[in-house]
């Protein structure tokens, strides 16, 4: 009986992105959103996990959160994940942390990286779907709905609720 190469084993598995995002609200309760340059639409600061390098989803939404908007913040609970099935692309694991509540101060510090963002802006939760069609959309949503009812994370496929 031969025993099958691991190496060549763990090469055939299905392979899956993993993102890391962290949504930041001020005072008033509006959801910052920051705009890309490489594609149309607008995000939240975040963006994929380096595994390659043993990074965590928790360490690259703080990376992703100071390269973009150079705010050195520590994520604070896990609000969603969301499983995304894939198309043009393998799936996407995408985690979605509290960054808290930004005051005055902190809004002023947010300086963008400019190789990959045009701006920022605050959006109120009844505009977020408008700016974050489809399952983002309705992450960020039942992100928030943790966040106000004190629920456990939302375990989210296509940014619905399961479980």
């Amino acid at each position: 009986m031969t025993t099958p190469d691991y190496a060549a084993y763990i090469a055939g598995l299905p392979r899956v992105l993993a993102g890391a995002a962290v949504l930041f609200r001020d005072t008033a309760g509006r959801v910052l959103l920051v705009e890309p340059n490489y594609r149309d639409g607008w995000t939240l600061p975040g963006g994929t996990v380096e595994s390659d390098d043993g990074e965590t989803p928790r360490q690259g939404a703080r990376r992703e959160t100071l390269e973009e908007i150079g705010l050195d913040v520590e994520p604070g609970r896990l609000l969603a994940v969301d499983w995304v099935h894939g198309t043009a692309r393998p799936p996407l694991v995408a985690y979605l942390y509290d960054g808290g509540v930004l005051g005055e101060d902190d809004l002023k510090a947010i300086r963008l990286q400019e190789e990959e963002l045009l701006s920022w802006c605050l959006v109120p939760r009844e505009e977020i779907t408008d700016r974050l069609p489809g399952a983002f959309g309705r992450r960020v949503l039942a992100a928030l709905d943790v966040l106000t009812d004190g629920a456990a994370t939302a375990e989210l496929e296509d940014g619905h609720r399961v479980g």
